[in-house]
């Protein structure tokens, strides 16, 4: 952490535009992930990106899911048992120090010893045993209840493609792809709508966690995987790509928006238009250079999918995969050179000129 913290302070020196500044916040915001898994309430609040102050990004102590919920209560189970072992054996080590400490009338002879007594052996034989079985038929319990949950026929589907760095969200049964940022339907506990999702990954192992909503589930190659999210509450979730993937594995964030049932359906019906072609000297640069070969936009002849689906960018808070807020500013300066917010990232410099730029950003 020396190491990282004095890159910081150097690369702020060398940091002269607003996108830089921000990049080296967003970066601090991204090591700190790392350490918020064991850090509850309030202090999380401090290690969250600039985008989303004042959000509690990973508590695992705030479930609004039913698998997050099950989780949470089996840890604190387990939790409970731990405390019971150590205060158990703290006690009777506080009593062997207390009653049997060296004394002025110590003789030096070897205390009465207890070896061979059936009694104590099978107690610290069987007691353990038991304990053991107890936490196991526990962990199996939800570990059951979750990968057996009943699916629905109401129930919205979603594949998750892990990429390099970045989500790709297709809705197979409605026929929407977007990118990064997740939309689904609050699930009202007296008629559920639970919303399944297949993990499937484009080139390595990625990990998708949102902590206030499920467990990690990792996405392997040539392994789908499913999880499953019932959320209780509106609002916006932030995850982690919680498994290292790469030179930007910090910066592959997770959006979960979790819209009511009116506003998922004006969503789905808003992503379903196609683009609109109010500024067509950008999309004549747009199409004539090599953006078509890894980018989709919707009512084009762009139907590339090496990189993010652009139909709808804009009705997106982030870019980037949660990288920087969607501003014209940054857009422009992602554009222009994307390695300025994540070096390291799949998408090249085009090259292009600042009035090519300008047109593709508007």
């Amino acid at each position: 952490m020396r190491g990282f913290g004095r890159t910081v302070i150097v690369e702020a020196k060398k940091a002269n535009t607003h996108a830089e500044r921000w990049v080296l916040s967003g970066s601090r915001a991204a090591v700190a992930v790392g350490f918020v898994v064991s850090i509850p309430g309030s202090a999380v609040k401090a290690f969250a990106a600039p985008a989303d102050a004042g959000l509690n990004p990973t508590s695992i102590f705030s479930p609004v899911s039913t698998p997050a919920q099950s989780i949470f209560d089996l840890s604190i189970f387990v939790l409970g048992v731990s405390l019971a072992i150590f205060l158990v054996v703290f006690g009777l080590l506080a009593y062997a120090v207390v009653k049997f400490r060296k004394t002025s009338a110590h003789d030096g002879r070897e205390p009465a010893q207890v070896y061979g007594s059936t009694q104590l052996e099978l107690a610290w034989t069987v007691i353990p045993v038991l304990i053991v079985v107890v936490l196991f038929l526990a962990t199996a319990r939800v570990i059951a209840s979750i990968q057996n949950a009943v699916h629905p026929g109401n129930a919205i589907e979603v594949t998750v493609i892990g990429h390099q760095f970045w989500w790709e969200y297709r809705y197979p049964s409605l026929g929407v792809v977007t990118a990064n940022e997740l939309h689904i339907p609050v699930s009202d506990p007296a008629h559920p709508t639970p919303t399944f999702l297949k993990l499937l990954s484009a080139d390595t192992d990625h990990s998708f966690w949102v902590p206030r909503l499920s467990g990690k589930t990792d996405l392997i190659p040539n392994h789908p995987n499913t999880m499953w999210v019932d959320p209780h509450e509106t609002g916006l979730f932030l995850g982690q790509c919680a498994q290292y993937c790469g030179t930007q594995h910090a910066k592959m964030l997770l959006r979960v928006y979790v819209d009511s049932r009116e506003d998922f359906d004006r969503w789905i019906q808003a992503q379903k238009q196609p683009a609109s072609d109010a500024v067509s000297e950008g999309r004549k640069v747009f199409e004539r250079t090599a953006c078509v070969n890894c980018h989709a936009v919707g009512g084009t002849p762009a139907i590339g999918h090496f990189g993010p689906d652009l139909t709808h960018l804009m009705s997106r808070d982030t870019i980037g995969s949660g990288a920087a807020p969607n501003t014209h500013i940054n857009l422009r300066a992602w554009i222009q050179d994307p390695s300025s917010f994540k070096p390291g990232s799949k998408m090249p410099a085009m090259g292009l000129s600042n009035r090519d730029v300008a047109a593709v950003t508007e």
